[in-house]
């Protein structure tokens, strides 16, 4: 007979960060222990609250599948003598197995007998196995930050208060330090703090219920969502989606009861990410809008219990967030009245990096590689560029990035645009951040492009020539991030400019700081780490990895252009004309892969088939690179594929490694430049048929 299994480990109130991963593992960790242990079962859920952990088991079987048990041991020759009888190898693998050598089997495995010992075990009752098993999966599980508690040596990521195990209604006897299981559970801290004796698992889910406890975390965020939800429709109001929120926010509580709080809406003279931001970070708030998407003079929490007493709970959340929002207007009116330019002679004294010098001297840096970067590809103005890479870590020395760093970017373009900047120029404060996370959006404006760019190009290359770059999981300094913003970048906007000569200019920038890599170094490391990030984007955008490979064979600092490359070649390998450019391709470059001239001596060609090859060769060559240049690349194979004909006659008719060197010469000269001709496109030896 199947029974259901719930586990229930009380603590203290667990991180909500940590919950997320932990139910994960746990589910994970019982599925694991209970397939290594022979036991069936239905279903698997973990559920939880900041204070418990449950493991609920659905249709757990009574008992442990019998095992048959296969252990190969030595050769025949060496177990047995030539009249039969077991060897002292035979006998001490069959007694280390618990059998007689009699009954070892003999199997041929390869060629050569071996033999076996096979060994037939009885599965045991489940609730003999269980305390073992649970004890396993508690002490498997892991945390970003555990801690011991008392004189004990078991680490948890918070101490553990009581244990509750039942099998059908029968209690599993388990022990994890002091703490021993019981059939007792606890409802909420506050409002049900007494000990409740728990008869079955269904009077479990009950009981909680009852005692102020939503133990199912999808249950629980649902009812928080829909509960803000209605709150904000009472105040004419939406509320602010915010996954990351709602998620912290249900791992906080256990019975959720949300409210809301106003304002005065003096503050709302703040920029209104100051304020969602002091409410989302500080107390964890949602922030409402109305119907224009404007910010209004309201909040919304979420109380763990009931209603009781909630006006009470409101004003003082009212009272907190008011401190909170004079802090942000004092920081506003502070910065405002000092300004950007101000603050940008305090970047001196702002360390960019030990070796690179600081913040003001970065943004020397910037300034020049912002007007280069513009000029060299017609985008912006060259006092904009200067201008807005002055002034684009000015912010850093505000009051309010101190405050919530998270606001870097943001604030400085507040900041300008209340200084009158040219709004192009502010947008470029926080344009040259983006995109600060997978999925981001982009920089827009000419201005920010070429910032957001400058800003990546110039902290990979300077880290890279002093010796920095990531390793294995290690990336203090997110330049893999920024590395693929610089690809999201150029071929998301479709920019056409000449990535590798920007690196160089980079690097010619840090002319000032000791670097432990030259140019050529620093720049061929940094275009394959970038190259890489490109593989990556590719192949999450369907690009097979054989035309990729085949790409990058001849990638050039033109991102886009490889791309462009690659669209071309995967659309043509379902054109009818790919299988003519295949045998072009493969027979030309498989005779000649390891010849290295492409010079020809037509006055000792002999046959029709290989002057006439020759003479195509000739006469398609300008017009090949002539497409090749106009970008025409579908074209370009198209010519190729046109030399089908000529190839198929070639070899029809003659011999190329003949014994006249000269003739053998001209013949794979031949071959070797139709070969390199295709490969100025890509590298077709990679590309599958």
């Amino acid at each position: 007979m199947k029974r259901d299994l719930l586990l229930e480990i009380g603590l203290e109130e667990m991180p909500s960060a940590f919950m997320d991963r932990v139910l994960e593992d746990l589910k994970n960790i019982a599925v694991q222990k209970l397939q290594e242990n022979r036991i069936k079962f239905a279903s698997v859920d973990a559920l939880g609250t900041p204070r418990r952990l449950v493991l609920y088991i659905k249709g757990l079987e009574e008992k442990q599948d019998d095992a048959r048990i296969e252990s190969k041991g030595p050769k025949k020759d060496s177990a047995f003598a030539a009249d039969g009888s077991p060897s002292k190898a035979a006998l001490g693998f069959a007694r280390g197995k618990g059998i007689e050598a009699a009954d070892l089997e003999i199997r041929e495995i390869g060629g050569v007998e071996y033999v076996f010992a096979v060994k037939k075990e009885v599965g045991g009752q489940t609730d003999t196995l269980l305390p073992g098993i649970l004890l396993s999966i508690i002490n498997t599980l892991s945390f970003p930050k555990s801690m011991r508690w008392g004189y004990y040596h078991t680490r948890f990521a918070r101490p553990i208060r009581w244990l509750m195990a039942l099998y059908g209604d029968k209690t599993i006897n388990l022990q994890v330090e002091n703490v021993i299981s019981s059939n007792y559970t606890y409802g909420h801290r506050f409002l049900a703090p007494e000990p409740i004796a728990v008869e079955s698992i269904e009077g479990y889910f009950a009981a909680l219920s009852n005692h102020y406890v939503v133990v199912d975390p999808v249950q629980r965020k649902n009812m928080i969502w829909q509960q803000i939800q209605d709150v904000a429709a009472n105040v004419g109001a939406k509320a602010m989606e915010n996954d990351s929120l709602l998620n912290e926010v249900n791992f906080l509580l256990e019975y959720p009861t949300a409210f809301s709080g106003e304002f005065s809406a003096s503050y709302l003279d703040v920029p209104p990410e100051v304020l969602t931001t002091s409410m989302i970070e500080h107390q964890r708030y949602f922030p409402v809008f109305d119907d224009s998407n404007k910010l209004m003079p309201y909040f919304i929490g979420v109380r763990n219990g009931t209603d009781y007493c909630l006006d009470l709970v409101k004003a003082g959340n009212e009272r907190v967030l008011k401190a909170r929002l004079e802090d942000a207007l004092f920081f506003w009116k502070e910065d405002t009245q000092k300004g950007l330019t101000q603050m940008v002679s305090g970047l001196k004294e702002v360390l960019f990096h030990e070796r690179l010098g600081s913040i003001l001297d970065k943004v020397g840096r910037l300034q020049d590689m912002a007007v280069y970067i513009g000029k060299e590809n017609g985008l912006s103005a060259p006092e904009k560029l200067s201008r807005a890479a002055y002034l684009c870590k000015a912010d850093l020395r505000s009051n309010m990035v101190y405050e919530f760093p998270e606001l870097q970017g943001i604030m400085g373009r507040y900041y300008a645009r209340e200084a009158g900047e040219e709004d192009e120029v502010a947008d470029a404060i926080l344009e040259h951040y983006l995109p600060r996370f997978a999925g981001d959006s982009l920089p827009q404006s000419e201005t920010g492009i070429v910032l957001a760019l400058t800003e990546k190009v110039c902290n990979l290359t300077a880290f890279f020539a002093i010796g920095i770059k990531p390793s294995g999981s290690q990336d203090p300094y997110a330049l893999r991030r920024q590395a693929l913003g610089i690809v999201n970048i150029i071929i998301d906007l479709g920019l056409r400019l000449d990535l590798r000569k920007m690196l160089g200019q980079a690097y010619k920038g840090l002319k000032l700081i000791k670097l432990e890599r030259n140019q050529e170094e620093t720049v061929n490391d940094l275009m394959d780490f970038i190259l890489q990030r490109l593989r990556g984007i590719m192949l999450d955008r369907g690009v097979s990895f054989d035309v990729i490979d085949a790409v990058l064979f001849q990638a050039g600092g033109d991102l886009s252009e490889i791309i462009l490359r690659a669209e071309v070649i995967g659309k043509f390998k379902s054109a009818s004309q790919w299988d003519d450019f295949q045998v072009v391709f493969n027979r030309s470059c498989n005779l000649s892969r390891k010849w290295d001239s492409t010079q020809v001596n037509a006055e000792v060609l002999e046959d029709d088939s290989e002057k006439s090859l020759y003479q195509h060769y000739l006469r398609i060559e300008p017009e090949f690179k002539k497409a090749i240049q106009e970008k025409n690349y579908e074209t370009a194979l198209g010519i190729m594929a046109g030399m089908r004909d000529d190839i198929d006659q070639f070899f029809d008719a003659v011999m190329v490694m003949v014994e006249n060197n000269d003739l053998k010469a001209a013949r794979l000269g031949i071959l070797k430049s139709i070969a390199d001709l295709c490969n100025y496109l890509a590298d077709f030896s990679k590309v599958l048929p």
